[in-house]
Formats: C-alpha cells, structure tokens, sequence
C-alpha cells in the first residue's frame, strides 16, 4: 500500500514547487496558506507586478551595495513570498484569518536553507491572523510555529530578542 505524505509535508512540497516562480538572485522561496484542509492563497518571491525583477535587470541591487541577508528590506526590489500570499488573497477578497502558512525557502546555490520570516512579515502574519507557521529546514525537515506565541514573546521581551530570525549569515 503506498503511504501517503503527512499533511504538513504536501503543503511544504507545494510551496517548494510556488518557489520555483521566485525571482529574486538570493533566495528562491514560496509560500502556501491554507485554511479548512484547502489551499486558499500562494506566493513567490518577486518583484511587483509589471516592474523589472532582478532577473530582467540581471543583478541584485543588495548585493550590489553589499548589503547582507536580514537588512535594509526598502532596497530590495522583491516582494517576500508571505507578504505575496496575503496580498494575493486579499486581491481576491478571501479571508485567511485561522489559516496555517507554509513556507519553503532555497539559498543562491539552491540549497535548502531554515527558512524564518523576517520580522516584517511576521508582524503581517500576527495581524493577518494566521495560526501557525511550518518552515523548511536546511536538514529537509520542518520547524512549526505558533503565531500566538511570538505575540506573547513579543508582549514579554522586545522583537530583536527572536531567535528564529531570517538572514542569519
């Protein structure tokens, strides 16, 4: 009898196959939001629509001005795959309040990278409601997050205190 992936792993495989759209020279990541066992909203890392992404322009304005991994966000000409999603949800008038995000997230060399959200996202995904976060892991695994609790870590220490931080070099 063949065996069926778990839940969290297919969402996981579906944002790896989202990734593949990423325009960004950096990372290469994909994001699926689902709610009630139905994916509801998906999104890529890219530039705007209808702008030039790093691809057409063939640099990274970041690298570039050799910025690293973590900073300086209002530089960058791409749009994060969470913040994706939730706009493109919104684009459709659907509510993902409740729903769960999965995030895949390769490296320059496509190598499987932890991939966090960084803290702008993570403050769009408190106020966007979503319950938890399911990660890729450099080691093909996955970390689970309570969005609750990163409100309550918050209300206790300050944001820089997160230890699970995007851009780690």
């Amino acid at each position: 009898m063949q065996k069926r992936p778990l839940k969290d792993k297919y969402y996981l495989s579906v944002a790896r196959e989202i990734a593949k759209r990423s325009t960004c020279l950096r990372v290469r990541s994909g994001a699926v939001i689902v709610k009630d066992n139905a994916i509801i909203a998906t999104g890529y890392c890219g530039a705007p629509r209808k702008t030039k992404d790093c691809f057409e322009r063939n640099e990274c304005l970041r690298d570039r001005l050799n910025i690293p991994h973590g900073y300086r966000y209002e530089l960058c000409r791409s749009v994060h795959s969470e913040q994706n999603a939730i706009v493109n949800a919104a684009r459709l008038g659907t509510n993902v309040s409740e729903g769960d995000m999965f995030l895949y997230g390769e490296g320059k060399e496509r190598n499987r990278i932890d991939f966090f959200p960084c803290f702008i996202c993570k403050k769009m995904i408190i106020n966007a409601g979503l319950n938890r976060i399911i990660c890729s892991t450099s080691d093909g695994e996955y970390k689970v997050f309570n969005v609750q609790d990163w409100v309550r870590n918050w209300q206790e220490r300050d944001i820089i205190d997160d230890k699970h931080q995007y851009g780690v070099d």
